[in-house]
């Protein structure tokens, strides 16, 4: 075990070294150039994404999709990752980290735009979609579709589920003291009640905690940014200054070459969003439109509020608390999140305890969509229930078990999850920019747009 430990972890370390992280950014210049720019759509994105499209096909709605993508999106890494991101590249990150998610939106509203043009209607009328259908009905590349939900099954277990089950335990535990096997039994037993209904279940459920909990944290950082106000500008131009300087980090800071925090900064960014992991596009195909322009820009929103707007107040809170409080330091990311919101009266523990289990439960949900449209890919519909089983009786068992090895696992199906998907991306592009530029109609009228594309 130890043995398989280490190849997991050079495994990892391999797969999201610069290679990836060079794929998958490029990946989101690329696009923001060749689609002109689709970021400049974002107030579009965001009416659209509570706009429904009467009389459209589909399961859910286009804020049900895009609820069920941010549920599965925003996690503990919008916290502990930004920390961790923080404590080993220096404030810089977290400027490296916010830009990725700029770029990132592109790449989002091209997976939201292929889901929709290759999604299939089902037996039972239901619509399935990502970047599986992409490669095998758009390039014909049945044996990589099939890898790419495999990679995806899989890594519905790990970073979708036990990390998060073990992470709401290990926080109720260290500051209920309520034992993981209680809160294991109490997680399985909500996790049931709302996979078990379905994706539509699944997207009512994070259609009301999603806003809901995104609102809650985003207005307890700025509580904690208005009592750290004075020191609020000083960690601004230390973001900025320390994503090109090294020497610039200073402030209680230990300084970083910016190589490595342009490395921490983009892959937390990556790791965070999904944009390019392919995931967001598979409950993207179930929204209820008519245009695959439309939810492209629905999807393409989601990037913003998981990066640019929770992950950069994440990132502005613990800079600007260790400006604030000197003695803070930092060992790794956990440590630094807790020493950062611990020091706000009141609201700092019980908002970042708050967050960290609504993110991750409402992650859990989301996967949990993500790995049965995989399998249902793969075996049919008779295997999901078989699925949906096995994935709430693991949320009881990460919430016990020493998960070192799942997380260096998880980490590696996520990336092989990107290679595929980047592949559809790239070979489909042609598609992706005569849809783009020539069906897009003048925004005073998208959201009247009734071409059916998928007849």
């Amino acid at each position: 075990m130890e043995r398989f430990n280490d190849i997991l972890i050079a495994a990892s370390d391999w797969l999201w070294g610069w290679p990836m992280i060079i794929m998958l950014l490029g990946t989101h210049v690329y696009l923001t150039l060749r689609l002109k720019v689709p970021q400049r759509r974002l107030w579009t994105a965001i009416k659209l994404s509570v706009t429904r499209d009467k009389d459209a096909g589909g399961d859910v709605s286009q804020f049900g999709a895009l609820a069920t993508a941010l549920a599965a999106t925003i996690g503990t890494g919008n916290i502990v990752g930004v920390a961790t991101a923080v404590s080993l590249g220096g404030p810089g990150a977290v400027l490296w980290c916010w830009l990725t998610g700029v770029f990132g939106i592109a790449t989002k509203y091209a997976e939201g735009l292929l889901a929709i043009k290759y999604r299939v209607r089902q037996p039972d009328g239901s619509m399935h979609g990502g970047p599986m259908y992409a490669l095998e009905r758009g390039l014909g590349l049945k044996w990589l579709a099939v890898l790419f939900a495999i990679f995806t099954a899989v890594a519905s277990f790990g970073i979708g589920n036990t990390v998060q089950a073990n992470a709401i335990a290990s926080i109720t535990k260290s500051t209920f003291n309520i034992s993981p096997w209680l809160v294991g039994g109490v997680t399985c037993a909500l996790v049931a009640a709302v996979v078990l209904g379905g994706v539509r279940s699944i997207a009512r459920v994070c259609g009301a905690l999603v806003p809901f909990m995104a609102a809650a944290y985003v207005l307890g950082c700025i509580y904690i940014l208005c009592v750290n106000s004075a020191h609020l500008w000083p960690a601004l131009k230390l973001i900025v200054s320390a994503a090109f300087s090294p020497e610039a980090a200073g402030g209680g800071f230990v300084g970083s070459t910016v190589m490595i925090a342009a490395r921490m900064g983009i892959a937390r960014g990556l790791f965070s969003n999904e944009s390019g992991l392919g995931s967001a596009p598979i409950v993207a195909a179930a929204a209820q439109t008519r245009n695959p322009v439309r939810q492209a820009l629905v999807s393409s929103s989601g990037t913003f509020w998981d990066t640019v707007v929770i992950c950069a107040m994440t990132g502005l809170v613990i800079v600007s608390s260790v400006l604030a409080y000197p003695d803070i330091t930092y060992d790794d990311g956990a440590a630094l999140t807790r020493a950062a919101f611990g020091k706000i009266p009141y609201v700092g523990t019980p908002l970042l305890t708050f967050g960290l289990i609504t993110f991750a439960f409402s992650t859990i949900l989301g996967w949990c969509y993500y790995g049965e449209r995989a399998v249902g890919y793969l075996k049919g519909k008779r295997w999901v229930t078989v699925y949906r089983m096995v994935y709430i009786a693991a949320v009881w068992i990460g919430s016990v078990a020493n998960l070192t090895m799942v997380w260096r696992l998880a980490d590696c199906m996520n990336a092989l999850m990107a290679l595929p998907n980047l592949v559809s991306l790239l070979l489909l592009r042609l598609q992706l920019f005569w849809e783009a530029h020539v069906l897009v109609a003048p925004l005073s009228s998208l959201a009247q747009m009734s071409v059916d594309f998928n007849s």
